[in-house]
């Protein structure tokens, strides 16, 4: 159910309420506080990717935007004309092969099928270099509704993610949107 044509009718349908509009202010700042412009980063799952345009414009040169859903991407590439095309990359994550420094959770992992957790933490592992960094924001709640989203918890995570990862950070982010305030993580986890 959750193909590229799933995404796709609900972009159409504007049934987009997990998208706010602009770059997470959270992840920005992490990134401009603890990477140097040359790292090479994927932001997977990243929808009208206003986190790639806002660290492509402040100078990391090397962001990758991943997506299997046409429609955000082109309203992407409508956004950002100059934006290098070889560094959009519409496939799906479970397919994708490459290796990165820096790998942005933003809405991705709440998207997918629950089924999926434990091969998403396995696929990151792999994607990431020696001593490559994951980190983002993830849902510190459960939901009523079946989703996606699909919500959690820091013990789940933890079982997806620790026999890969090392957790560096794990804190109620403090930067979240108002509405998300004091129900997501911030996370931030080095490959083992």
């Amino acid at each position: 159910m959750l193909n590229a044509r799933y995404w796709t009718e609900r972009y159409l349908k504007a049934q987009t309420q997990w998208d706010i509009g602009f770059a997470s202010p959270a992840i920005i700042d992490f990134v401009k506080e603890n990477f140097d412009f040359d790292t090479k980063i994927l932001i997977p799952g990243a929808g009208n990717a206003y986190e790639v345009e806002v660290l492509f414009n402040l100078g990391f040169k090397n962001v990758f935007l991943l997506d299997f859903s046409e429609l955000p991407i082109q309203n992407f590439l409508n956004r950002n004309p100059n934006f290098p095309i070889e560094q959009i990359l519409m496939e799906d994550f479970f397919e994708h092969n490459a290796s990165y420094d820096l790998i942005i959770e933003q809405t991705f992992f709440c998207a997918i099928d629950r089924s999926l957790r434990g091969e998403y933490a396995r696929k990151m592992h792999t994607l990431l270099k020696s001593k490559g960094t994951l980190a983002g924001l993830w849902f510190a709640r459960e939901f009523t509704h079946d989703g996606p989203p699909f919500g959690g918890n820091w013990e789940e995570y933890e079982h997806y993610f620790a026999p890969y990862f090392k957790t560096l950070t794990c804190e109620i982010c403090n930067k979240s949107i108002k509405p998300r305030l004091g129900n997501e993580y911030f996370l931030r986890f080095e490959k083992q």
